[in-house]
């Protein structure tokens, strides 16, 4: 499986520079983290930006993307409603490609699959 993602700020309508991002993975009843990092200056994440996901390829299964939303705002000195953003999703063809995009704002967000 590969992954990533592009965050965009709604209130800006350009890329969210500077977003951290931790990715997990469900293992019984609790999250096991895989990896990290933080948006660059287009606002994506796809493995050249930190520890995105370590070598090799995890397998099928449930995954959690959290973004942390609150601190990209509290920088820019906007309030928001919401501290962090989590979008979980099930990886069930581990050879494909997966992006998980995020549109955010200080009150509201929206995400979908991508390509």
């Amino acid at each position: 499986m590969t992954l990533s993602t592009h965050v965009l700020d709604a209130t800006t309508g350009r890329p969210a520079e500077g977003v951290p991002v931790v990715v997990e993975r469900r293992e019984a009843d609790l999250w096991a983290q895989l990896g990290r990092g933080i948006t660059g200056p287009d606002g994506r994440l796809d493995g050249r930006q930190g520890d995105w996901l370590p070598a090799g390829e995890p397998g099928p299964g449930v995954y959690r993307i959290t973004f942390g939303s609150g601190g990209y705002f509290a920088e820019r000195g906007v309030a928001a409603f919401y501290p962090e953003i989590a979008v979980c999703f099930e990886v069930s063809s581990p050879g494909e490609h997966y992006h998980v995009p995020l549109l955010l704002s200080p009150f509201a967000y929206s995400t979908y699959r991508g390509s």
